[in-house]
């Protein structure tokens, strides 16, 4: 092998793209040959539970030794269950049952799937701490606004897939939970001072290191009492001085999607990806529409910066390094332990129930549920959510003349169309409730904390017990 090879193979050691379609293009193929890393995958290349098992094949036929991953956080946000939404309760309702045997079955079922699939790598668990009720992109992915809570979910669900085979990736680095902005649109800020950020953002960070976790997942954010010139993803002084060796992590730093806007609206995703690696990332998530030519410019860019000297050949050997001690780590032909079926949580348990919806609940009226659009961000994507997901869901305009009726939205703010419905319907004398099934913001009759299928069927039951 020529230095020339020897670097391009260097510099693949060190990415992780999407692609579009349901099948393995053959530049994919070709590049896990080459050396790629690693393969994302994404809610629109799953079609049917036998496309995805023959996708995934493919991919594992091409690359044994490579790390085959995706975003399977259970709750509202999965890939794996795209087309029906996730049979796993999330983050916050775990957090609010509080029983850390739960949350680690929860991330075991989750392993279970994804192993028998080829994967080896799951993007998760969201770690971040939701301090901002308006945070527009963590919300019910967080397992609560209380550090320690969250610390302790943290470890138990990063155990729970872990022992199960799957490296688990704690994110978003250093804290994304005290934004009202998204880092998929724009570049937030985490303004508050040192104490703050240690007493709590990285509480659960801490606590995953200690914990074992495999990777940990940086955030397109800036952190000004950390460094006020560089997004966390491109700060040295973050990955490097604060996680490396304030943290003493040592596994593989994975950066957020770098084609995100938070990332690279500015620069461009070729060099988001020098300016990453010289940071101290070890893998580059490069998005989930990578195509064959961007994929080619972003791995140009990192060999050009190493012959330039702008990239050390030191610090893409250190990286490349990291990501392949990961794959050996969690390499699928080991014999890792059979998942034990365990039963689901009472989900039900979790939910914010008022007095009106108790007194809702015991009236004699059957129950119709209707869904109203509601405003998600990317990291959700297009899943089926609430009792729709359940085939529950009546429209508006076919409800019957004398059903209660619970009106059903998720990240219901004053300005969300469920209120003037609400409003019509009651004056016309109907018997109405209105539910949130996302992390509250303002008052509600009952807030489930999720959307996903398991919790929307656990709703259903509950409101027609």
């Amino acid at each position: 092998m020529t230095n020339t090879d020897s670097l391009y193979r260097l510099a693949a050691g060190t990415l992780m793209p999407g692609f579009q379609g349901t099948t393995a293009p053959a530049w994919v193929l070709s590049a896990l040959d080459e050396g790629l890393a690693s393969v994302c995958i994404y809610g629109p290349n799953i079609a049917s539970p036998a496309q995805v098992t023959e996708l995934m094949g493919a991919l594992r036929a091409a690359a044994p030794q490579a790390l085959f991953t995706l975003d399977e956080e259970g709750g509202d946000v999965t890939r794996l269950h795209y087309l029906t939404g996730s049979n796993q309760p999330g983050n916050a309702v775990l957090g609010r049952l509080n029983d850390p045997a739960t949350t680690a079955s929860s991330a075991a079922a989750i392993a279970a799937e994804l192993r028998e699939l080829g994967f080896n790598l799951n993007l998760a668990p969201d770690a971040d701490v939701n301090s901002t009720d308006t945070n527009p992109v963590i919300g019910v992915r967080s397992f609560g606004a209380d550090a320690e809570l969250v610390a302790r979910h943290t470890v138990s669900w990063v155990a729970g897939l872990q022992d199960a085979g799957v490296a688990a990736c704690a994110k978003h680095f250093p804290g994304h939970g005290d934004t009202s902005t998204d880092s998929h649109h724009t570049l937030p800020t985490i303004d508050v001072d040192r104490q703050t950020l240690t007493t709590r953002e990285l509480v659960p960070f801490a606590a995953a290191i200690d914990g074992g976790i495999a990777s940990i997942m940086t955030s397109h954010i800036m952190v000004p009492s950390v460094d006020s010139e560089h997004p966390a993803t491109f700060s040295r002084a973050i990955l490097h001085d604060l996680l490396r060796a304030e943290m003493g992590f040592e596994g593989a730093i994975i950066t957020d999607a770098l084609d995100m806007a938070g990332a690279s609206a500015e620069t461009g995703i070729e060099v988001a990806a020098v300016r990453a690696l010289a940071a101290g990332a070890d893998l580059l998530c490069l998005g989930s529409e990578t195509t064959q030519e961007r994929y080619a410019g972003i791995v140009e860019a990192i060999v050009r910066s190493v012959r330039d000297g702008h990239l050390s050949l030191e610090r893409l050997q250190d990286a490349a390094r990291r990501t392949a001690e990961l794959a050996a780590a969690y390499s699928p032909s080991a014999n890792w332990p059979e998942a034990t079926e365990a039963p689901g949580p009472a989900i039900a348990a979790a939910f914010d129930v008022s007095a009106s919806a108790r007194r809702w609940i015991e009236l004699p009226q059957a129950a119709e549920f209707v869904t109203f659009d509601s405003a998600t961000n990317l990291a959700v994507g297009h899943v089926p959510w609430g009792p729709a997901a359940v085939q529950a869901h009546t429209d508006i305009g076919n409800i019957s003349a004398d059903s209660k009726l619970a009106l059903i939205g998720r990240g219901i703010d004053e300005h969300h169309g469920i209120w003037k419905a609400a409003a019509d319907l009651r004056r016309s004398g109907r018997e109405v409730i209105v539910v949130d099934c996302g992390w509250p913001r303002m008052k509600v009759d009952l807030v489930t904390f999720g959307a996903s299928r398991a919790v929307a069927a656990a709703l259903v039951d509950f409101l027609t017990r």
